[in-house]
């Protein structure tokens, strides 16, 4: 007997409550679609919207190749962005919130101008946007031991959890967003190195993806929306009384710590 839709929105929705992760929904509904996981997705952050939340922005998830391989997947997919996800640069996280974290390095960018889909071209996206920074991902997932195919991930709001935004401001024309360099510390080790273009070739591609896949839903890129572009290199998993730091060549380091 398969699982609806409706009662997996409510499993996930149960799962971020009680902070306890839920069987795959691919295993429960073996026949679940991309569409109807964007579906179960949509009926989540509703009901928060509903609950006062507001949307800040927007997450690409699965750009590039090291989480393609880590989840076993070929494809990106996106999720929404809560005000309440916010974490301050520098900041402390319960780890008692969370599922099972990971966090991730990426760039960020900010709209100054809507962008409707489809045709969005890299330029369109540097043109919309008032400014990049550097950013950390904190990723979660409601199904239990990250054992997901894309569909899961996807009804799991493409598993977001946290973000952290870094302090430095710069116009996207005036950095090299393909080529820019980041190292990744877990508590003062380096645990990795990212490039940009690691996020499917350009981050700022990677925003105009966004932008036309959403067109398919009828959804805009708001002006003031914060997107996060995708992780530069694969996540790393996170507990109490670790530090995460990534250090970006142009756009300064961000940080954040668990307790």
């Amino acid at each position: 007997m398969t699982i609806q839709t409706r009662e997996l929105s409510h499993l996930l929705m149960n799962a971020e409550k009680t902070r306890k992760g839920v069987s795959p929904l691919t295993n429960m509904n073996p026949d679940l679609t991309v569409k109807e996981a964007y579906n179960i997705q949509m009926d989540n952050i509703q009901v928060k919207l509903e609950n006062g939340e507001t949307i800040s922005g927007k997450k690409i998830g699965l750009t590039s190749l090291a989480m393609q391989q880590l989840l076993g997947v070929d494809e990106p997919d996106y999720g929404h962005l809560l005000q309440s996800m916010e974490v301050k640069n520098g900041g402390v996280v319960s780890r008692r919130q969370l599922l099972e974290p990971k966090v991730e390095g990426e760039i960020a960018f900010f709209l100054k101008k809507d962008l409707t889909g489809p045709n969005v071209t890299v330029e369109d996206v540097l043109d919309a946007t008032g400014y990049v920074v550097a950013a950390l991902e904190v990723v979660d997932s409601r199904v239990a031991g990250w054992k997901i195919k894309l569909c899961d991930t996807i009804a799991d709001n493409a598993s977001s959890g946290l973000y952290v935004l870094g302090d430095k401001k710069i116009q996207p024309h005036q950095i090299n967003l393909k080529e820019e360099k980041m190292s990744f510390y877990k508590n003062q080790q380096l645990m990795n190195k990212g490039v940009g273009k690691a996020a499917l070739g350009d981050p700022a591609y990677c925003v105009a993806w966004l932008a036309n896949k959403l067109s398919e839903f009828g959804i805009t890129l708001k002006a003031n929306e914060v997107i996060l572009s995708g992780a530069l290199s694969a996540a790393v998993n996170a507990e109490e009384g670790d530090e995460f730091v990534a250090k970006f060549q142009t756009l300064g380091e961000v940080k954040v710590n668990f307790e």
